[in-house]
């Protein structure tokens, strides 16, 4: 998604509006009206990302947008239209307009001031980038606790930026059976975990994500992802496991989220 935003560097803010929208608002800080005052005629100074949060630098100010499950961050038409949550339109040729959909109102938006990003959204509710903890930090967190480490990796306290899918995905390539409890990890395979969760997810990234079957993820120009063509074992179950060719990939649920696993490769 920041990647997909990177034409509305330097373009200034024309209006912040809230399209129509009959079903449940999502959560919006503070009211419209004051992130108006605040950011109509503001240039976006830089695009970043914080775990699975965009961040627009309009200084002195951040715009910091929460997609989660179903949220999209969008320069062109999106998926529908009654599920456009907040408009951005920008000045200048040629026209630039940011669409925030999301189709279950699940996500947030939340302006703040530079000063308070760090207090306010990484202090105590984030804990150190997926692409950028170091494998010594990686190991002492696990080993710290005793919780399956499927679920310890959704956990965005414990370690941000990886998805449901995602987890799923490098435990099968660290062949880690997902209900592995942390602190029983050997060094050994903590460090093929540590190499897998990069290795997919830098790849995933080439790839501009996964578009399921429901086709709700869209890259920033309305266009699916690829990186769902080359999934081991995700939402693969009964299928026969690509990497042993013996057994066929199980879903479980774990968290109240799906879990796919060999139970071969995934002792």
């Amino acid at each position: 998604m920041c990647r997909g935003l990177r034409p509305l560097l330097g373009r200034r803010i024309a209006d912040v509006t809230l399209p129509a929208c009959r079903y449940r608002p999502i959560v919006i800080q503070p009211a419209i009206g004051t992130i108006q005052q605040q950011l109509v005629g503001g240039a976006i100074d830089q695009i970043s990302r914080l775990g699975k949060r965009v961040v627009l630098h309009i200084s002195p100010h951040v715009l910091v947008l929460q997609p989660k499950m179903t949220g999209l961050v969008s320069l062109e038409l999106p998926p529908s239209h009654e599920h456009v949550r907040l408009q951005i339109d920008f000045k200048g040729q040629p026209r630039l307009r940011m669409l925030f959909w999301d189709r279950r109102g699940l996500g947030t938006v939340e302006m703040l001031l530079e000063e308070e990003l760090h207090q306010r959204i990484v202090q105590g509710r984030l804990g150190p980038d997926a692409l950028a903890i170091t494998l010594a930090e990686f190991r002492q967190r696990l080993s710290s606790t005793s919780r399956a480490i499927k679920v310890a990796l959704l956990d965005q306290k414990l370690l941000a930026g990886v998805g449901n899918l995602y987890a799923s995905e490098m435990l099968h390539q660290a062949r880690i059976h997902p209900a592995r409890v942390c602190s029983s990890l050997s060094s050994k395979k903590t460090a093929a975990l540590h190499a897998a969760m990069l290795e997919i997810l830098l790849t995933a990234i080439e790839h501009e994500g996964s578009t399921l079957s429901d086709g709700t993820y869209r890259n920033a120009l309305n266009d699916p992802g690829s990186y769902q063509n080359m999934h081991r074992v995700y939402d693969r179950a009964g299928e026969l496991c690509p990497q042993c060719q013996r057994s066929k990939i199980v879903r479980i649920v774990q968290a109240q989220r799906s879990t796919f696993y060999c139970p071969t490769c995934q002792r």
